[in-house]
C-alpha cells in the first residue's frame, strides 16, 4: 500500500490561515517561513503531529517553507536516538524540510553574545540564590514578587560573573543569568525570568564546549529571529510565555522580528499526551516501549499500522482552535478506518478457528478459487485460494441455540462461503466436556462462486480458510490503554487493552505481506504485520477493527 503525500493544495480556512495569508496579502511578510521546533527528549505523539500539520501545511500550501528545528538547550534530557526517531517521524508523516535543518545548539555563541548585550545594558544581572529561593520569591498571580539581593549589581560585576559561569567556574546550581524586567508584573514570567543556567553535562552536539545553557524561554525566539521565521506558530500553555517572547526581541539587535500565534493543543480521550507521563508509562514498564502500538507516539501508530494519511486527516478535521477541547479517540479511528476502506486489500482470517469438515466434498480433493482483492478498486485484481474438504472459520460464525436474526451457520442452516460455495450444517460435535470441537456440513457444488443456479437466496456470507493450506499466526488485538476518558493515573490502565491470540489460521497469501502494509481481515478489521514476526512465526497487529452488526445487535439483547 502506498500512502497519499501531503496535500500541497490546503484551502481550508481557520484563524492562523487567516492570519498567514492576510500578512502575505498585505506586505507584513514577504514569504511564509514557519518551524516545528520539538525538543529531542522524547518520542513524538499524536499532539505533535497536528503541529506538524499544521506548520508545513501552511508553508505547502502558501508557497513557503518550514524549518525541522531542535530546541536541544537541555542535555541533561536529550539524546541522539530522539534526533533520529523525529525526523523519521515527520517523513513518514509526508513532510520534509528539505536543507532547513537546524539545532538551538547552532547559535549557542550568538545566543551567548546577546546574553552579555543584556547585561551591558543593565538589562540582566547574575543570581546568586537557589532555584527554590528564586522560585519562593516570585510571588503569586495576586501578589508582586520580591526583589533578588543580586538584582542591582552592576553590569561591570554581572559580566565578569557571567564570563566565569562560562569558564566553569562554579558548580551546577551555583549561579544563575535573569532577565531585569518586573518583579510586580502582572504576567509571572515577566518577573527576571531565568535566562542561562550552569550544567556541567556534555551535550550531544557540542560535547563540552559549554557548560552554561540558555533557557527554553531564552533560545526560542532568538532562534526564531535567527533563521527568519515569519510566524512562529505555538500552542496555548506558550500564550503567557508571549510577552517574554516579545521583550527579548525587542531589546535585541536580533535579525528578524517574527510574531508568535498560538493554537489550542490536541487533548485525546482515553488517552496521555503529557510527555512526562509518557516517559514514565515506558520507564515503568507499564508498557512494552515508545513504540508500543497502543501509545499514542508516532512510532507506535506506525506499528499498529496507522496510515500517515489518515493522520494527516484527522488533524485537518479537528481543525485549529483557541479553546482547548477533547476530541474522541474514535474520531481517530474512524480516519483510519476511512482511509483504509479505500486502499486496503482484503484477505481471509480466521482468528478463533472451528473445524468445517465438508462430507460430500472429495477427500483429498483441492482446487483454486479466485477471490477479488478489493471490490471498490478493480485496478487491483484478484488472488487465488485454495480450498478443500476441511477448512476453519470463525467460533463466533456459530451457534447451536442462536436467537432470531443470528444469520450464520446453525444446525440446519444454510450459508454462503465467500468466493466458495454454499454449506449446510448437519452434525455439531463436540467433546468430553460439551465444547464445539468441530462441525459436519455439506456443500452444494452448483453454487461455485457464491451463487445458487436455482436463485434461491442466503441471508449469511462467511469467511474461511483451507485447513490445508492454512498459516498459524499470532494476533495481537489493541484497544485504547486507559479506561478513563481523562487518565490521571496508571491506575487506569485498562488490562484488556491488548488481547493476545495464538494459532489463528490466514490464508497462505499472508505470508507475503511486508511491516508497513495494512489489509484488511474480512468481517474483521484492519492488521499489519509487526516487526517481532518472522515467516515461521508470523505476528499481525489490528490496527482498527471494523464496525460489527451483530455485536450490537447481540449487545442490546444482553
Amino acid at each position: 500500500m502506498i500512502d497519499q503525500p501531503a496535500d500541497a493544495t490546503d484551502d481550508r480556512s481557520d484563524f492562523i490561515r487567516d492570519i498567514v495569508r492576510a500578512d502575505l496579502q498585505s506586505g507584513r511578510v514577504a514569504a511564509v517561513v514557519t518551524r516545528f521546533p520539538p525538543e529531542p527528549n522524547g518520542y513524538l505523539h499524536i499532539g505533535h503531529a497536528k503541529s506538524i500539520c499544521l506548520n508545513f501545511g501552511i508553508a505547502e500550501a502558501l508557497g513557503g517553507r518550514c524549518h525541522l528545528r531542535f530546541d536541544d538547550t537541555n542535555p541533561v534530557k536529550e539524546e541522539q536516538e530522539y534526533i533520529e526517531a523525529i525526523e523519521a517521524d515527520v517523513r513518514w508523516l509526508g513532510f520534509d524540510w528539505g536543507e532547513h535543518r537546524y539545532f538551538a545548539s547552532d547559535y549557542f555563541a550568538q545566543l551567548y553574545d546577546w546574553a552579555e548585550q543584556l547585561i551591558d545594558a543593565g538589562k540582566a544581572y547574575v543570581d546568586d540564590q537557589s532555584a527554590d529561593e528564586i522560585r519562593e520569591a516570585r510571588g503569586t498571580l495576586t501578589e508582586s514578587g520580591t526583589d533578588s539581593p543580586h538584582r542591582d549589581r552592576s553590569p561591570e560585576e554581572n559580566l565578569n560573573l557571567f564570563r566565569r559561569m562560562r569558564a566553569g567556574e562554579f558548580g551546577d546550581g551555583a549561579r544563575v543569568l535573569r532577565a531585569r524586567i518586573d518583579m510586580a508584573a502582572g504576567n509571572i514570567n515577566l518577573r527576571d525570568p531565568v535566562l542561562y543556567r550552569i550544567l556541567h553535562v556534555e551535550h550531544p552536539r557540542t560535547g563540552n564546549d559549554w557548560c552554561i545553557y540558555p533557557t527554553y524561554d531564552f533560545a526560542h525566539g532568538q532562534s526564531d529571529a535567527i533563521e527568519g521565521i515569519s510566524h512562529s506558530i505555538c500552542t496555548l500553555e506558550f500564550e503567557d510565555h508571549r510577552p517574554l517572547y516579545d521583550w527579548l526581541l525587542q531589546n535585541l539587535s536580533v535579525p528578524a522580528r517574527p510574531q508568535q500565534y498560538e493554537f489550542a493543543r490536541l487533548n485525546l480521550g482515553h488517552t496521555v499526551l503529557s510527555k512526562r507521563k509518557l516517559i514514565s508509562l515506558v520507564r515503568d514498564r507499564l508498557v512494552q516501549g515508545w513504540d508500543d502500538p497502543r501509545m499514542p507516539t508516532l512510532v507506535g501508530m506506525r506499528r499498529r499500522g496507522f496510515p500517515p494519511a489518515a493522520i494527516r486527516d484527522f488533524a485537518a478535521r479537528i481543525g485549529v482552535a483557541k479553546r482547548d477541547s477533547t476530541v474522541e479517540l474514535g474520531a481517530l479511528d474512524h480516519c483510519a478506518r476511512e482511509y483504509l476502506n479505500v486502499v486496503a486489500e482484503r484477505r481471509f482470517a480466521v482468528l478463533r478457528p472451528l473445524k468445517v469438515v465438508i462430507e460430500n466434498y472429495p477427500e483429498g480433493g483441492s482446487e483454486i478459487l479466485e477471490a477479488v482483492n478489493n471490490p471498490g478498486d478493480a485496478g487491483t485484481g484478484t488472488r487465488q485460494l485454495p480450498f478443500g474438504r476441511e477448512i476453519y472459520v470463525e467460533r463466533e460464525d456459530f451457534m447451536e441455540d442462536p436467537p432470531r436474526k443470528f444469520h450464520r451457520l446453525k444446525p440446519g442452516g444454510e450459508v454462503r462461503l465467500r468466493f466458495a460455495y454454499f454449506i449446510t450444517c448437519e452434525e455439531v460435535v463436540k467433546d468430553a466436556d460439551g465444547t464445539v470441537v468441530e462441525l459436519r456440513c455439506t456443500y452444494d457444488p452448483e453454487t461455485r462462486g457464491g451463487n445458487a443456479p436455482d436463485g434461491r437466496k442466503v441471508r449469511g456470507t462467511i469467511h474461511w480458510v483451507s485447513v490445508a493450506h492454512a498459516l498459524s499466526a499470532e494476533v495481537r488485538l489493541y484497544g485504547p490503554l486507559f479506561t478513563e476518558p481523562d487518565p490521571s493515573s496508571d491506575e487506569a490502565i485498562d488490562p484488556a487493552s491488548l488481547e493476545v491470540l495464538h494459532d489463528c489460521k490466514l490464508e497462505p497469501s499472508l505470508a507475503a505481506l511486508v511491516v508497513g502494509e495494512v489489509v484488511q481481515f474480512e468481517r474483521t478489521g484492519y492488521f499489519c504485520p509487526d516487526p517481532d514476526g518472522t515467516l515461521e512465526a508470523l505476528v499481525f497487529n489490528r490496527t482498527v477493527a471494523l464496525r460489527d452488526t451483530w455485536a450490537k445487535i447481540a449487545a442490546k439483547s444482553r
